[in-house]
């Protein structure tokens, strides 16, 4: 294969950034992405700043890769049923805030630079082993290019964990850690695709396969991808509606959370429970290691493996959305996990009602980055009321519009991590609904 020319690498940029000044996919009712504004240091559990929200955005493709198809198991009773999360470690100082993700001009350049050069350099190892003047030389090559993978996968790692580090300690913003999560995940993509050539022309090469390291390292790579991430790139690039996301930090962990495409949608990293030099672990194990800390998510369905080495991916397909995990060999517990829960059966949270002024208001409160439902109904006939202003205010702060509610009398936001306001006004009338607090995170057994 030939490098890319000059003429198409600019191509490429441009055709990734003209998303980004599209009048025709922006969003007009929500603000631009506030970069270094929306996010506060706090003790885990402690009152977040405040940030403007938006309602819950249209529908758009935003998914944990889908797995194939598993057998349906019995199912949690609905009283009981519940889906544990991971969040940052108990215990230990947290940064908390929410900010409005949307387009940005000059991220969107960012990343589409950033991509350009690794898709080039994947053509140049491409060529180069293919180049090769004798199956000694191609085979030497082909090793040299999973060797140099092997080393970026390293850096990716460090790169991660300095931007955990630096946003928990206020260096970094909540736009400013976003952008950096997104370029690993971009970068981690190209060398799993890299990767995948390389495997492809190993098999194509005369007695010769690819080392077992390659699928560990393809799996280790997969570790920097996330469905908040991906929503987070679409989100720069004007291609999907702006939203709020959720970024809670410690030293070496990140919660991220948004509500897209009528699900709520989370990612949590905690590199306190990945053992880098651990030993092996096998598809079972790491089915048992997830099924043991998710109990009720796999009771309904049975989850599939995919890994090698030190590291496993459990998927869990259900009818309510889907749960991934990264296992570590090293130390037998889930140290990424991948949300994707169905709004209309998110089962983890608590109603608060108020009435007031012709309002029938419930405000269903979840845990810190959760799910927070507002309904609105007429308090004389019951039926909702569409069109009505909602505002939260997140401790002293001021009040910042949520959105408007729906048909339904439904607008959603994202809980803060400590107490907050809800204000719903249809002028002149108003009703507060004071001191709402987050429930606790139900966490992993493991993790409790």
């Amino acid at each position: 294969m030939r490098a890319l020319p000059i003429s198409l690498a600019v191509l490429l940029l441009f055709a990734a950034v003209a998303g980004a000044v599209s009048p025709a996919v922006a969003a007009p009712a929500a603000p631009a992405d506030p970069g270094a504004g929306g996010d506060a240091a706090v003790p885990s559990g402690a009152d977040s700043a405040a940030a403007p929200t938006v309602s819950t955005p249209e529908r758009v493709p935003v998914a944990v890769d889908d797995a194939e198809e598993a057998p349906e198991r019995s199912q949690v009773d609905p009283a009981n049923r519940t889906f544990r999360t991971l969040g940052t470690p108990g215990g230990v100082e947290a940064r908390a805030g929410s900010s409005v993700r949307g387009a940005n001009l000059g991220s969107s350049i960012g990343f589409a630079v950033d991509g350009t050069d690794a898709a080039m350099e994947t053509a140049a190892v491409v060529q180069q082993i293919e180049a090769a003047e004798s199956g000694v030389e191609r085979q030497r090559r082909i090793l040299a290019a999973i060797n140099r993978v092997e080393r970026d996968e390293l850096t990716l790692n460090s790169r991660q964990a300095r931007a955990f580090s630096a946003h928990a300690s206020g260096n970094l913003s909540d736009r400013e850690l976003l952008d950096e999560l997104v370029r690993i995940a971009a970068t981690a993509r190209e060398y799993d695709e890299r990767l995948e050539r390389i495997d492809t022309l190993a098999a194509e090469t005369d007695g010769f396969s690819s080392p077992t390291r390659l699928d560990e390292i393809q799996v280790a790579l997969q570790v920097y991808e996330g469905p908040v991430r991906e929503y987070a790139l679409s989100a720069a690039r004007g291609e999907v509606p702006a939203t709020e996301v959720y970024v809670e930090s410690s030293e070496r962990s990140i919660v991220l959370s948004t509500v897209a495409d009528g699900d709520y949608v989370r990612e949590v990293v905690r590199l306190d429970r990945w053992d880098r030099g651990g030993g092996s672990i096998s598809n079972d194990e790491a089915i048992d290691v997830t099924a043991a800390s998710y109990p009720e998510t796999a009771a309904l369905r049975q989850p599939d493996a995919f890994g090698a080495g030190s590291v496993q991916r459990i998927t869990i397909p259900h009818q309510f959305g889907t749960l991934r995990t990264f296992v570590s060999g090293g130390t037998q517990q889930v140290f990424v996990e991948h949300q994707r829960v169905a709004l209309d059966s998110f089962p983890d949270s608590v109603p608060v009602a108020e009435a007031g002024d012709g309002f029938n208001i419930t405000v269903d409160r979840s845990y810190a980055g959760g799910p927070v439902t507002v309904t609105v109904r007429d308090a004389e006939t019951g039926e909702p009321l569409p069109d009505v202003t909602v505002t939260k205010s997140v401790g002293d702060s001021n009040s910042q519009a949520i959105g408007t509610t729906n048909a339904d009398g439904v607008v959603r936001t994202l809980s803060p991590a400590g107490s907050y306001r809800v204000t719903v006004v249809d002028e002149p009338r108003a009703v507060f609904l004071d001191d709402l607090q987050p429930i606790p995170t139900p966490r992993p057994v493991d993790d409790d």
